[in-house]
């Protein structure tokens, strides 16, 4: 039997809909990471910040097709800086997102998202000092139940 991808595991395109939604309003309640998150943002950040993790879990490629893929994503964060604790920080409101959007509270699916979120912050956060570059076309990082499946050519990133 095969063992259903973390996306449809989680419930798919709704579940990462509440849980783009839940961790948002999280890191809007969080003295360090408020900042970016009340200002500036897409009018479809939600929208598209769902359509990445489901894809890097296991969805659709729906970020890849419209949205610039995963140098789309780094690029809008690139320079950006980030606090002294950023990727704890964020990890804590993703997790606390999950819990609110009511994903499927099992112990294999929980560690298997925080070990993706973990390994995203840290990428996220080695590109927010200014004057940081991305390479372009990265692929998308793909990440399963036992964890990274596929990664960013290191050789094609520029910072």
């Amino acid at each position: 039997m095969t063992r259903p991808s973390l996306y449809e595991f989680a419930g798919g395109d709704e579940a990462f809909i509440a849980l783009a939604a839940a961790t948002h309003e999280r890191c809007l309640q969080d003295p360090e990471l408020n900042h970016p998150f009340s200002h500036g943002l897409n009018p479809n950040h939600l929208e598209h910040l769902a359509a990445y993790w489901a894809e890097v879990l296991g969805g659709p490629p729906r970020y890849s097709e419209s949205l610039g893929g995963h140098s789309g994503m780094l690029e809008i964060h690139a320079g950006e800086g980030t606090g002294d604790r950023f990727p704890e920080r964020f990890v804590a409101c993703f997790i606390q997102g999950a819990d609110d959007a009511g994903l499927p509270d099992d112990r294999e699916f929980r560690d298997a998202i925080r070990a993706y979120m973990e390994w995203a912050t840290r990428e996220v956060d080695s590109y927010s000092p200014a004057g940081a570059q991305v390479g372009a076309a990265l692929p998308m990082p793909m990440w399963s139940w036992d964890g990274l499946v596929t990664a960013p050519d290191e050789k094609t990133l520029s910072r």
